[in-house]
């Protein structure tokens, strides 16, 4: 494999695509190629008409000329709880002309301020310019549909071309050093080849490529350590069709009401007529406490002693990124006898591991490996979940939590594919040697897009990850936490890190999970 590396870079290749490197390096059967495209298939966007850039802001979808409209319940009266309620959202360009195809990014709640409910909303894109949005009534009372324009259709093309091809927005370096040597080189998944030789670090185990440039006078053994130093501005003429407040994250106005009132179901009432097609939310916010609607029973833990009961004789592994330590940090602060040991590594990966000698709680925090956002940090400390679930005993006493999304979002979307490939053969190999194992998944959430990184910090990217997780791993003995809706239907700010209070009802649905 070396000497057809070096082949490829003596013959002067410009840039060897990750998708060559993929079905090349990776060990890849034709039913993962299958899988993969079905998968590609099924997050394509619709397609906005093609216009060569730059493009003009007056063709441009436009929040404030655009407007939803509440329908009326199905069969007249009153909504009751219970019911199903439809909008139609309506857009509009710039200069006011209704839009004709579909594309655009929207998000969708509705919301009692007063009660803290909140509930999202299931968006239907019609492809003509005109959308439903969907939403279950689960409480009574006078609540209000919210409607954003998260993206408009027009700046989707750009964010699909964004690390499309390759890794892009961010700069991944290793520092190698030898006695009193010491280099930084440049690395990533695929890098242009150049005279400079590269050190394949690609693991044997499971087939995850990284590679970086060789330094000068050190051997590729020399790496200690991998870092990033600065997230990159994406600069394009397509930069209008991402400010805040005039392109992105834009409120669209309601034409009549905004508003709906719903009643309490009487005995013998029936709920108005619902579009089977359309599937429900997974649960809802109700005075600030997450309730589920797909069957399963949230559990309360509020105090300490609910909490170490639930984990008694326990051992937690957490294997992911920052979102998935919240949780351990949340667990390490509630529970004042579960001491906590970083192990001298730094905060960002870990590995953590906490002990509560006498409830016999034994929970561990470790990063997912490459490619990681953080700050200098020892390569030996950066390992695949793949390989560390391939570690485990598991049995009825072992829980599993897997969180991989955000650091993925600015790589090629068939290179996430194929991480979840690995992982998810690994627990299988994990369900069958242990099969009364609970592996609970944490999905990705909503998070803040700040200027000038909204490109890099998009929702969308999110969006089609998410998707793809939840697919691959549908009907296998595994356990979902919805942070995606759990952060959409909730009053507080979106932000890559949730909230405590976000936190604390995640906590109750993991606990829920392991102690149902």
């Amino acid at each position: 494999m070396d000497r057809a590396w070096k082949g490829l870079q003596k013959a002067g290749f410009i840039f060897l695509s990750l998708s060559l490197l993929v079905y090349t390096l990776y060990d890849i059967d034709f039913l993962e190629i299958d899988e993969e495209n079905t998968l590609l298939g099924y997050i394509a966007w619709p397609n906005t008409p093609s216009v060569p850039p730059p493009v003009s802001l007056n063709d441009t979808s436009n929040a404030a000329h655009s407007n939803f409209v509440i329908l009326p319940r199905p069969g007249g009266g009153s909504w009751l709880v219970g019911d199903q309620l439809e909008v139609m959202i309506n857009m509009f360009d710039f200069k006011g002309r209704p839009k004709t195809h579909g594309g655009d990014f929207l998000l969708t709640r509705l919301r009692n301020r007063k009660l803290k409910a909140g509930v999202a909303g299931q968006v239907v894109d019609h492809l003509n310019g005109t959308y439903s949005a969907v939403f279950s009534l689960p409480w009574e009372g006078k609540s209000e549909v919210e409607v954003t324009l998260v993206h408009p259709s027009e700046a989707i093309p750009f964010l699909q071309r964004f690390a499309g091809e390759k890794p892009d927005g961010v700069d991944f370096y290793s520092t190698f050093q030898s006695g009193s040597l010491t280099e930084n080189t440049t690395c990533s998944v695929c890098l242009p080849p150049t005279q400079q030789p590269q050190c394949n670090y690609t693991d044997l185990n499971t087939g995850e490529l990284w590679f970086c440039y060789k330094p000068q006078n050190m051997s590729c053994d020399a790496r200690i350590s991998h870092f990033v130093t600065n997230h990159k501005p994406v600069k394009a003429k397509e930069d209008i069709l991402f400010k805040h407040g005039v392109t992105m994250n834009v409120g669209i106005p309601a034409s009549g009401p905004a508003h709906v009132t719903v009643s309490p179901k009487n005995k013998g009432q029936l709920s108005a007529k619902s579009n089977k097609d359309i599937p429900g939310p997974v649960g809802y916010y109700y005075k600030g406490l997450w309730s589920s609607l797909s069957g399963s029973t949230v559990k309360r833990f509020n105090s300490a002693s609910a909490i170490s009961q639930c984990l008694k004789d326990k051992v937690v592994h957490m294997y992911g990124d920052s979102t998935v330590r919240q949780w351990f940090e949340f667990l390490s602060g509630e529970l004042s006898d579960l001491k906590v040991y970083n192990l001298h590594n730094l905060k960002q990966c870990g590995p953590y591991l906490a002990l509560d000698y006498a409830q016999k709680i034994f929970v561990t925090f470790r990063c997912h490996g490459l490619p990681v956002r953080i700050v200098p940090s020892p390569v030996t400390e950066l390992r695949y979940v793949a390989n560390e679930l391939d570690g485990i005993t598991g049995g009825k006493n072992t829980v599993v939590v897997i969180g991989v999304w955000a650091h993925f979002t600015t790589f090629p979307i068939k290179y996430y594919i194929r991480r979840l490939m690995s992982i998810r053969k690994a627990v299988f190999r994990l369900l069958a040697r242990a099969p009364e194992t609970r592996i609970i998944i944490r999905t990705a959430n909503l998070k803040q897009s700040p200027t000038p990184f909204s490109v890099l910090f998009s929702d969308w990217p999110s969006l089609q990850r998410d998707k793809i997780l939840r697919t691959m791993f549908q009907g296998m003995d595994v356990y979902f936490v919805d942070a995606w809706e759990m952060t959409v239907a909730h009053y507080r700010k979106h932000n890559i890190h949730p909230p405590h209070p976000i936190i604390k009802n995640m906590i109750d649905v993991v606990l829920s999970y392991v102690c149902p």
